[in-house]
């Protein structure tokens, strides 16, 4: 599905979380993130303007420099897009559990 530019995955499923508080309004996320899920709140810190859009490959939370972003990296539609470029059939997509097969990616 497509959007104002950006794909969008799976409604409601993304392991992405900002715990806003500890958000020091960087913009690290924001410069990162393939899929421009972040924009400045008013409060001049970092909100999650497009969940479903994650795909969950881990950038925002690798970079974030005070841990203020979580996401359970590996799974999802980032993991189906890269085992797509190494060539990996669709039987190597990933699932929660993190063995290959037993999910369903993008």
């Amino acid at each position: 599905m497509k959007e104002t530019g950006r794909l969008l995955y799976l409604k409601g499923v993304a392991t992405l979380r900002l715990e806003q508080e500890a958000c020091i309004g960087c913009g690290m996320c924001l410069t990162v993130c393939p899929q421009e899920v972040f924009a400045f709140a008013h409060s001049k810190k970092v909100r999650i303007s497009e969940p479903d859009a994650c795909m969950e490959c881990g950038a925002c939370m690798m970079n974030c420099p005070v841990g203020a972003i979580w996401v359970q990296s590996g799974v999802g539609c980032a993991q189906a897009v890269f085992n797509t470029m190494l060539g990996r059939s669709s039987e190597a997509c990933c699932s929660l559990e993190g063995k290959p097969g037993g999910g369903s990616c993008c």
